[in-house]
């Protein structure tokens, strides 16, 4: 990224402010580098890279670390290269957690499955019951998303378009909203199963 010396002095004197203890000065670094970051971290990372959290790793760490920042070299320099370690981070966790569902996904799976398949029909009855209560339990927004992906079928890309966030930040959404729907019912299910 190219930074011209007004920028230059600008980001410097920022630096200063913040190591003199006004930490509100960082915000000018951050608006700065922003989307230059984000746009290399997009372009250099895998697939599955949350690009938004790990550049807000990489200004964290920066800012942690902004007294080994030697004032008056290239910061954006030393900004992307704490980038790259952290995305190297990412990058290797995604590995591990892949690695982890290849060797052990299929047997949970296999588990489960077989575990539902000996649920009582009544049961399973119930759990879809308790569901639908959850899911209208919901705001408007939330329910949007569970439409969206589940009655319509819309890909995850294309739900990233609508609501102008990122597919892993969609992803995200998405499994929170499944946890949260699937304690809404092993709630119900509990306080039916104590009521009987």
């Amino acid at each position: 990224m190219k930074t011209d010396s007004t920028d230059r002095l600008r980001i410097d004197e920022a630096i200063r402010c913040v190591r003199d203890g006004d930490t509100a000065a960082f915000e000018t670094i951050v608006r700065h580098f922003e989307r230059p970051l984000r746009a290399w971290l997009a372009a250099c990372g895998a697939a599955g890279v949350d690009v938004d959290e790990v550049a807000q790793h990489s200004f964290v760490a920066a800012f942690t670390r902004l007294d080994d920042y030697k004032i008056g070299t290239n910061f954006a320099a030393w900004l992307f290269t704490i980038a790259r370690y952290q995305l190297k981070t990412e990058t290797t966790r995604l590995r591990r957690v892949a690695d982890y569902h290849a060797r052990y996904g299929l047997d949970l799976l296999q588990r489960e499955l077989e575990r539902r398949a000996d649920e009582a029909p009544e049961l399973v009855t119930e759990r879809l019951e308790h569901l639908k209560t959850c899911v209208e339990g919901l705001g408007d927004h939330m329910k949007q998303f569970i439409d969206w992906r589940y009655d319509e079928g819309i890909p995850l890309d294309e739900m990233a378009a609508r609501t102008g966030r990122s597919v892993p930040a969609i992803k995200k959404q998405l499994w929170k909203l499944r946890c949260t729907l699937r304690e809404c019912v092993e709630a119900k299910m509990a306080i039916e199963g104590g009521a009987s």
